[in-house]
């Protein structure tokens, strides 16, 4: 085996890209490189330090890498490629780790390039850090695509890959973006209301946990509850007349989706909730 085939260059020094790169390391591949916006700034001084190797522009970190990965923002990918494609080595494999983008942003590139191999990799996972990142790519799932190679690497990091086109990117990326930082949103709502008559964000962590792994093992529609599985108008417009305006509007298009998920038409229901902007009318009001 040649001694490049186990060498990768990072280029984007946040936590997805750290992670990835510290999770080879821990595979026995040796970090050449890494590339952020300087090379002395301090996301990618700390990016190298945790990865026990030196920095170095964009244009030139790649070169020596078996394995070059993009970790930079969606938007920024093809600029950075085109910024590194004078280092990038013969036959090298050049993965990207964003959700929203497919092989489309190696077309500059490979107008340029001959030889070089390219995909895509996105781990459906969050990482808070680097370090506690590792710990969390075993078991997840990863959308891959290009060269046969990168599903190797992902099941090589404890990842369980699948295939994705290009054309799937936009809805998969929006499910992806729904389940982790919408969900997050909704807890937010949450946390305000809990606050609101004092009640600690933490009593609803078994609720929260106990419902998540119901919709996983029934599937959400058998695993929904509450006063809208159950049909029960008064609660639902008790509880957009009890709440700040501010929050009814969440409220109202969650509870519309947890109505789609019963499959029934419910038109007092449907006029519950139509109307985001006004509360629902006091009895006695006509």
């Amino acid at each position: 085996m040649e001694e490049r085939q186990r060498t990768v260059a990072l280029i984007g020094p946040g936590r997805a890209g750290t992670t990835i790169a510290l999770g080879l390391v821990e595979q026995d591949w040796t970090v050449v490189g890494v590339g952020g916006r300087a090379p002395d700034a301090p996301s990618t001084v700390a990016a190298a330090a945790v990865l026990a190797t030196g920095t170095g522009l964009v244009s030139e970190v790649a070169r020596g890498a078996a394995l070059v990965i993009i970790a930079t923002p969606d938007r920024a990918i093809e600029q950075v490629l085109l910024a590194a494609e004078p280092s990038i080595e013969p036959g090298a494999l050049v993965v990207h780790l964003a959700g929203s983008r497919g092989l489309d942003v190696y077309s500059a590139l490979l107008d340029r390039r001959t030889g070089v191999r390219v995909g895509a990799m996105h781990p459906l996972q969050t990482f808070p850090s680097a370090t506690t990142g590792v710990e969390r790519l075993a078991g997840a799932w990863a959308a891959v695509a290009g060269d046969p190679e990168v599903a190797e690497i992902a099941r090589s990091l404890g990842l369980r890959p699948f295939d994705l086109a290009d054309s799937d990117r936009g809805r998969y990326h929006a499910a992806a973006v729904i389940a982790s930082n919408h969900l997050i949103a909704l807890l937010g709502q949450v946390e305000r209301l809990a606050a609101t008559c004092a009640v600690p964000f933490e009593a609803f962590a078994p609720l929260v946990t106990g419902s998540v792994r119901n919709a996983f093992a029934l599937g959400p529609a058998d695993a929904l509850t509450g006063p809208v599985a159950r049909g029960d108008l008064t609660t639902v417009e008790q509880h957009l007349r009890d709440l700040d305006p501010a929050e009814r509007d969440a409220y109202r298009a969650l509870a519309r989706e947890a109505a789609r998920l019963t499959g029934r038409r419910d038109t007092g229901l449907d006029r519950l909730l139509g109307d985001l902007r006004q509360p629902p009318a006091t009895p006695g009001d006509d």
